[in-house]
């Protein structure tokens, strides 16, 4: 099986790699977005190093029953062979209502077949009011190609 594009990455290759990983985190579905990844696939998310779709189905799967009304957008830092660099920003709001903002960067490693094989995130989350979101768009699809990104937000 192969996960196109494939690198090595061009910037419109790295463009469309990074899309389509937004548009699967938007879905919240774990098992869809552990697909992306390679069976053996090692991550750092915040302080938990898991190893394996299984471990990333589980994180993803708590991820997201904390994580309500989940939106992300993620932007192409920098690529070089088989490499891609992104920073991201998500929304969510916990199960008291309190909403969320969250930003990042990530640094991924794909194998020939277009899998990632590891995955390197740092986040740092700050509360945000309610009125101060910027994410809107349908739960129940990707982010609408019209919807401002993080350079337009300017974060």
């Amino acid at each position: 099986m192969t996960r196109p594009p494939l690198p090595p990455f061009t910037r419109e290759t790295a463009i469309l790699k990074v899309r389509l990983a937004e548009d699967g985190w938007n879905s919240r579905n774990p098992e869809k977005v552990s697909l992306a990844y390679t069976e053996d696939c090692r991550w750092r998310n915040r302080a938990e190093f898991v190893t394996g779709r299984a471990a990333i189905v589980g994180l993803l799967s708590r991820k997201w029953t904390r994580e309500l009304e989940y939106r992300l957008i993620k932007e192409l830092w920098a690529f070089e062979g088989n490499r891609i660099a992104v920073r991201f920003a998500y929304e969510y709001h916990d199960d008291s209502g309190q909403w969320y903002r969250a930003y990042g960067n990530e640094n991924w490693e794909f194998a020939e077949d277009g899998l990632m094989r590891h995955r390197l995130a740092s986040i740092n989350e700050a509360p945000i009011a309610a009125a101060d979101r910027k994410f809107h768009w349908d739960l129940n699809g990707p982010r609408p190609a019209d919807h401002a990104g993080l350079s337009e937000f300017g974060f």
